[in-house]
């Protein structure tokens, strides 16, 4: 099936393949997606997912070791990997007469990576060590602490690198069944994006990875979060120089009508959110929130934090508050503004300023053959890669109405966990 110059299909076994010719420069970025990230973990088992992913970088008995950096980075290519609260995936981008490498790469990792138990051991330092890194930023402790409290029952409750116990806890056999459970061809998608052509690499992939045979995948049916009655509060404090404040708001997933007026509700309040890995942006100093805090001295900086996802997760806004004011004094102008975004429905002006910069930011997002090859597998992990196409058309549909209603349902106080930091330093 071809829509739109992307050609879909799957394979017998299962294995979903996404591939769209883009012939202005010899490069081609192929990608494989696994429907396994921190949502699909279990207490005892937080950061599992993250940490297969650093095992799948030490090597196969084909590619042992780091022979495939050596290789690629010779080839003048570039990799890497990302786990993510709902998804697991590495790429390659690579001269195209070169890509056959990536191809054979993935296709032998997805069922003959090793995990070494001597590698186990060193990288279990190494997360702790990237563990312990985090928990020197009381940004991250606050958010950590505020997506707790937030999430109760649902998996989005803890962070992706895991918990500092279960890391101490997991043993090479938990890693290498995670491995095998989840990645199979019937719980992956690949994507190729660049100079190629169709039928040549649909038949590559399918000679690389239709021996391998499709597995009953575990059952999951994340329990649902139940809505939030009243709102939640943490304060931390610790050493630091710098207060910080955190509201969260509980969010609608990508596929829920709801996810388009609240991103242009996001891009009103604090400026547009980026979706994409790979970073861009543009200036949110003609947001609501940046005149409320920051030109009036309360706050160095805000900004929001809103992004697609399988289940309904959240729309975070982050301040970072200037020296000699406090995480109070920030919070009363915040809920100053929500107040008024609550009771005076946007201005057809201001959507249209805010639905364009979305739209910038997205496009920025999409230029290269590697941003394309991402949004292709992360929107067929959230529901299809036509949400990706059709993101445009959808986010222009926005009213002010729909804005108004999105803000009456999602920024009520009850639906919202709200931290403050304060340093103690």
């Amino acid at each position: 099936m071809k829509k739109n110059g992307v050609y879909k299909t799957r394979l017998q076994n299962g294995l979903t393949v996404l591939l769209k010719e883009v012939h202005t420069t010899p490069v081609i970025s192929w990608w494989v997606w696994y429907r396994v990230g921190s949502r699909h973990e279990r207490p005892g088992h937080t950061g599992i997912s993250h940490w297969v992913e650093h095992m799948m970088f030490k090597g196969t008995k084909k590619y042992p070791g780091d022979e495939a950096w050596r290789l690629i980075a010779r080839d003048g290519g570039m990799r890497n990997a990302f786990t993510y609260i709902d998804w697991t995936t590495y790429f390659e981008t690579m001269p195209a007469d070169k890509i056959d490498f990536a191809l054979r790469l993935e296709a032998d990792r997805m069922g003959r990576a090793l995990f070494p138990p001597k590698e186990v051991e060193s990288e279990r330092t190494v997360i702790i060590s990237e563990r312990q890194g985090h928990e020197n930023s009381p940004a991250f402790r606050l958010t950590e602490e505020v997506q707790a409290a937030a999430f109760r029952v649902h998996p989005y409750h803890h962070e992706i690198i895991g918990d500092m116990a279960d890391l101490h806890s997991l043993t090479r056999a938990d890693l290498y069944g995670h491995y095998r459970r989840f990645y199979a061809p019937n719980n992956a998608i690949a994507v190729a994006v660049g100079d190629f052509k169709t039928k040549a690499m649909l038949a590559r992939i399918e000679e690389l990875f239709g021996g391998y045979k499709p597995q009953t995948l575990p059952v999951l049916s994340p329990r649902p979060e139940p809505e939030q009655k009243g709102e939640r509060r943490v304060t931390l404090r610790g050493e630091g120089e710098t207060a910080y404040l955190e509201a969260a708001y509980h969010a609608p997933s990508a596929t829920d009508p709801d996810f388009y007026p609240l991103v242009a509700l996001d891009s009103i309040l604090a400026g547009a959110s980026s979706f994409n890995l790979f970073g861009g942006g543009t200036s949110n100093k003609s947001s609501r929130l940046y005149k409320a805090l920051v030109e009036t001295g309360l706050a160095a900086g805000v900004g929001g934090g809103f992004g697609p996802t399988v289940d309904p997760y959240l729309y975070s806004i982050f301040a970072t508050v200037r020296q000699g004011q406090t995480p109070a004094a920030v919070e009363q102008a915040l809920d100053a503004e929500m107040d008024r975004v609550l009771t005076e429905p946007v201005t057809a002006a201001e959507l249209a300023k805010a639905l364009k910069q979305a739209k910038a930011m997205f496009a920025f997002g999409a230029e290269t053959v590697s941003n394309q090859g991402f949004w292709l597998g992360f929107t067929e992990i959230l529901d299809n890669y036509k949400w990706f196409e059709n993101y445009l058309a959808k986010l222009a549909a926005v009213t002010v109405a729909d804005v108004q209603r999105v803000t009456q349902k999602y920024l009520a106080k009850t639906n919202r966990t709200l931290g403050h930091f304060i340093p103690e330093g």
